[in-house]
């Protein structure tokens, strides 16, 4: 807001008296920048500030800030210090994401080894596998375990807690998926509420820690901005977490209704509030109806931005190579989408998992080079893509490691049929 804390010192680029030149820092990365200009004050080398980076990567993607100017540079180097020595929690952290291998002894205590990964590591593998697990521990327990691992000087230490924390995010999982389902049967048996252009829910028995991954669940299935609201017995107020569909400004929908509101902050796309009991319901009312006035249809239909139409013959391990240099990918630095059309399958079609679609793609009426593709949640889709019918797909281009081999692997975001000849 415009009234500032009073303290000694405010580090906030988006100020609008803040000179500093990239305004889209992470926290953590602000705290970087402060220890940068410390060591430089006092005359010391960049190299001692070098350690501290993979934490600052841990950031930004957990955080979900732009991937663009200082962050990208943050990122990139430390996503290269954690793949190349990473510290002792994250390690630890990340043998329970399966990217290390999970070795153990007869004991069942872990062996000490050499750093290293089954591939290199990218920041989505920090926002699925490492940020929810550092996070569990304050969603469900106290946040300072999490602090203790990111601490600990020694495998044998971090793996202690990495083990705890790998505990509290199967525990966070399962309260997640209960509220969701919860929150899913409400909407569905509320003819009213599926009509409005936003959601937005109170539980006071939903735990605090998971109403943010709630409401980014029910902006996944619905496509409409979401609030989840639960009680919190530490200040006897209700808590809400927001989430936003893209192109529409949540935290300026919160702050037009922030008279009725004791906290709130946020972006864009998401945001955190509070407010009184006896002002709930008159905020959902005020907050629903600037809803209704500025969100347009078009804004409630998800859509995929398609960067370029290419053929299955530009794909190449050059063209490849080149892509990656765009890295690390993020908001407003996303992985490229292109487009292929006429496709055919090649026949070695089959649902995986828990309805995924792995497919292979060539080209219909051209001579093209077989690519393998995998659809998350397409399993729906076999049939049509077993008909012989030819489709168009738009996708991500990623290299698949598999038994140590490395192959190119289409990322299916959409697939549309045409008419069989």
């Amino acid at each position: 807001g415009e009234e500032l804390p009073k303290a000694f010192a405010i580090l906030d680029p988006k100020r609008a008296d803040c000179s500093y030149p990239y305004k889209d820092l992470s926290g953590c990365g602000i705290g970087f920048k402060l220890i940068q200009a410390h060591i430089q004050k006092n005359h010391k080398p960049f190299s001692v500030l070098y350690p501290y980076l993979d934490l600052v990567a841990v950031s930004i993607a957990a955080d979900i800030v732009p991937l663009t100017g200082e962050n990208r540079i943050l990122a990139y180097y430390g996503l290269k210090l954690l793949n190349s020595y990473p510290r002792p929690g994250l390690e630890a952290v990340l043998r329970y994401s399966k990217i290390i291998p999970y070795r153990e002894t007869p004991e069942g205590a872990f062996k000490e080894s050499n750093h290293y990964f089954n591939r290199e590591l990218n920041i989505s593998d920090l926002v699925f596998l490492v940020g929810p697990r550092i996070n569990a521990a304050g969603r469900i327990e106290d946040g300072k375990n999490s602090v203790r691992l990111l601490l600990a000087d020694t495998f044998e230490e971090a793996n202690i807690m990495a083990k705890q924390i790998n505990d509290y995010n199967t525990e966070r999982k399962n309260l997640d998926t209960s509220a969701t389902e919860d929150a899913i049967k409400t909407i569905e048996n509320d003819f009213i509420a599926q009509k409005k252009k936003s959601i937005v829910l109170y539980n006071r028995n939903w735990h605090k820690g998971i109403i943010g991954i709630v409401a980014s669940r029910l902006v996944e299935k619905y496509y409409k901005p979401t609030i989840i609201f639960t009680y919190s017995s530490n200040n006897d107020l209700i808590v809400g977490s927001a989430r936003s569909v893209k192109d529409f400004d949540i935290h300026t929908a919160i702050e037009s209704c922030s008279h009725l509101l004791e906290h709130f902050g946020g972006h864009k796309f998401a945001a955190g509030l509070s407010v009184k009991a006896e002002n709930l319901e008159k905020f959902i009312e005020e907050f629903q109806a600037h809803i209704e006035k500025n969100l347009t249809h078009d804004q409630l239909v998800p859509e995929i931005e398609i960067n370029d139409v290419i053929s299955l013959t530009d794909i190449t391990p050059k063209f490849v190579r080149i892509l990656k240099q765009f890295a690390p990918f993020g908001p407003e630095n996303m992985s490229p989408i292109f487009q292929s059309n006429n496709l055919v399958d090649t026949g070695f079609s089959r649902s995986v998992g828990s309805n995924h679609l792995k497919f292979s793609v060539i080209h219909l009426d051209e001579r093209s080079d077989e690519f393998s593709a995998i659809g998350f949640q397409f399993g729906d889709s076999l049939d049509l893509v077993q008909s012989g019918k030819p489709f168009d797909i738009c996708y991500h281009i990623e290299e698949n490691i598999w038994n140590g081999k490395t192959n190119i692997q289409l990322n299916v975001k959409d697939i549309r049929f045409h008419e069989k000849r």
